[in-house]
């Protein structure tokens, strides 16, 4: 099997027929290896540091942004401290499945790939730009060889999909994050992704051999691939879809019930609720805001969840003002690339990181009274608690260890930490945040002299 980075470097180029700019190469890179950490919970390079998956969904863009937009995209959200894009290969929504935007489409007959004979040729030789000029930025792509809704039992079948997942799997190896379905439940169609997934093994290691790989499965809102697949040797981690709605209930069912699987596997939301997209579909209702879209995030992260996915109505479908908009979508991609929340999902990224990381671990006992979410550090050193709305609330700082204790208010929207002083260690210590919205309240055994909360220097 060939190497993915020399298959790569002998299939990336520019466009064949160029519209704006000239044909240009991204350069192939092979990014650092990634792996399950031993407990099952997170993911870890393979010298054992941590990484946090912080996606952004860009669905559409195989088919509706050229190389110039690809690296406008991609340069914004490298900045914003993003370190996976999602985006799915055959997208039958916003323009989709093809052709892209050099007037080449993804299939010639069926799920058969639609390949030429040099670079630069046909739509994977886009793609595979893409995916270069990603890992360029550091960027991984967690590719969805289809989206299942409207695909699955019709484009893609138990008779087809091996044969299409070797070709992917060949193609592009372990410079992806793989990723089932597309927003679908499995019922019924469970051996078309066991079969998609065992090609894409064929292809990458010459047999039924997950090793190297990652793979999850996307399913639609409210729900989890662990109702299909948990058991299943191919997926590594489980992805649950919270959805666009305000079913913050459900989103918690959702959240506990991922960290309570056995045996332990990391789990994400996918699909969390997009920032600016109708409640439910409904404008009139009103569109997701900043907060919303953070409450899933620290929700989410303080859960147990290995990272987050976040998500801009108008960037997935990469909507222009000539272009029509898909389900209530409104504005520019261009413009929603400076959206608030995108710019401070980095903000979570970066105070998990800031404390001992693989020792994370969800704990709601230590919250004595009030509306929040907690997470502490396993041996001691820290505890984390997420209010949604800045009413005071009381946690149980007796699992703490050393002799004295520190505290900090973390504002989500900034990243920035303020110096609370000492705190009290017992069962039920009540701290009133600054403001009445959203803030973390860090408390760190002061013994272990951690860096402000956000600040990696630790």
């Amino acid at each position: 099997m060939a190497v993915v980075s020399a298959l790569l470097a002998a299939v990336l180029g520019g466009p064949a027929e160029p519209q704006q700019e000239p044909p240009r190469q991204a350069s192939p890179q092979q990014l650092p290896p990634l792996r399950v950490s031993d407990d099952g919970r997170y993911f870890v390079h393979e010298d054992g540091t941590p990484f946090f998956w912080l996606a952004d969904t860009a669905w559409s863009i195989f088919v509706n942004l050229d190389r110039a937009e690809v690296e406008r995209y991609l340069d914004a959200r490298a900045q914003q401290g993003f370190t996976v894009i999602q985006a799915v290969a055959v997208f039958p929504q916003a323009g989709g499945p093809g052709p892209n935007r050099y007037g080449h489409d993804p299939l010639a007959d069926g799920l058969t790939p639609a390949v030429a004979p040099g670079p630069d040729d046909d739509y994977w030789d886009h793609v595979d730009f893409v995916v270069a000029a990603a890992a360029q930025r550091g960027l991984r792509i967690g590719l969805l060889p289809v989206w299942a809704d409207k695909q699955v039992g019709k484009l893609v079948t138990t008779s087809n999909a091996r044969a299409y997942g070797e070709f992917l799997g060949a193609r592009y190896g372990r410079n992806v994050v793989w990723i089932m379905g597309g927003d679908h439940g499995a019922d019924g169609v469970e051996d078309v992704w066991r079969r998609l997934a065992e090609g894409v093994a064929v292809g990458v290691n010459g047999g039924e051999d997950y090793t190297g790989l990652l793979m999850t499965y996307h399913p639609r809102g409210d729900q989890t691939s662990a109702e299909w697949f948990h058991g299943d040797g191919w997926l590594s981690f489980n992805m649950l879809q919270g959805g666009h709605c305000r079913r913050w209930d459900n989103l918690l069912g959702l959240i506990e019930g991922n960290w309570a699987q056995t045996p332990p596997k990391p789990f994400l939301d996918g699909e969390s609720i997009y920032e600016d997209h109708p409640i439910c579909w409904k404008p009139e209702d009103g569109f997701a805001t900043e907060a919303d879209v953070r409450r899933n995030a620290y929700w989410s992260v303080f859960g147990g969840a290995a990272g987050h996915t976040y998500g801009h109505h108008a960037v997935w479908q990469f909507l222009t003002e000539d272009r029509e908009a898909s389900l209530g979508a409104r504005g520019t991609w261009t413009a929603a690339l400076d959206f608030p929340a995108g710019k401070q999902m980095r903000h979570v990224r970066a105070l998990v990181e800031s404390r001992p990381y693989l020792t994370r671990v969800p704990d709601q006992s230590i919250v004595a009274a009030g509306d929040v979410r907690a997470t502490r550090d396993a041996g001691g050193s820290y505890l984390m608690a997420y209010t949604v709305d800045g009413e005071p609330f009381a946690l149980d700082t007796t699992g703490l260890s050393g002799p004295a204790l520190r505290a900090w208010w973390f504002d989500p929207r900034t990243g920035t930490a303020t110096d609370a002083g000492p705190a009290q260690r017992g069962p039920s210590i009540e701290f009133a945040p600054p403001e009445r919205v959203d803030f973390v309240l860090v408390v760190d055994d002061a013994a272990r002299g951690f860096a402000p909360p956000g600040d990696h220097r630790r």
